[in-house]
């Protein structure tokens, strides 16, 4: 979407443009998702990046014009592997002290949670060098040699 792509160019956030423009965060959000906008919300969002509304209005009438660059995608989804880390993580580090609050409560003589904690500590581990690829068994290159002997092709 090219509001989307304005607004990275930038650096901007989706709060931030909403705040620039004063529409809503909901509505940046279903602009981006390539929902219909209103002339209105049009107008605003033209003013804000300083284009002109025929090309955010030709853009709700070809949405495949102006696509994100492949690197610009494997950009955001890097962000979003982080954002999923992250929450994760902290996910992880609040049920843990919600269950220590339980396990002292109802059996303070045995910490179970200590199981808890090892067991899905591996998995915030695991997700963690997966995302940061510090440890990377399953990366691209190995996903295309396995596609290509999959379908009986020399690389």
């Amino acid at each position: 979407m090219i509001v989307r792509k304005l607004r990275l160019q930038r650096g901007w956030s989706q709060e931030q443009l909403a705040h620039f423009s004063g529409l809503s965060v909901r509505t940046i959000q279903r602009i981006e998702r390539g929902q219909n906008a209103g002339l209105e919300s049009l107008k605003c969002l033209a003013a804000v990046f300083e284009v002109d509304l025929s090309e955010l209005k030709q853009e709700t009438d070809m949405t495949t014009d102006t696509e994100l660059t492949a690197e610009e995608q494997q950009v955001i989804e890097y962000v979003r592997d982080i954002k999923g880390f992250y929450t994760h993580f902290i996910k992880y580090v609040v049920v843990i002290i919600f269950l220590f609050i339980i396990n002292l409560i109802t059996n303070p003589g045995y910490i179970w949670v200590w199981w808890v904690v090892m067991g899905w500590g591996i998995g915030v581990v695991a997700h963690g060098l997966s995302v940061f690829e510090v440890f990377n068994m399953f990366s691209p290159k190995w996903e295309k040699k396995q596609i290509e002997k999959r379908l009986g092709r020399k690389l």
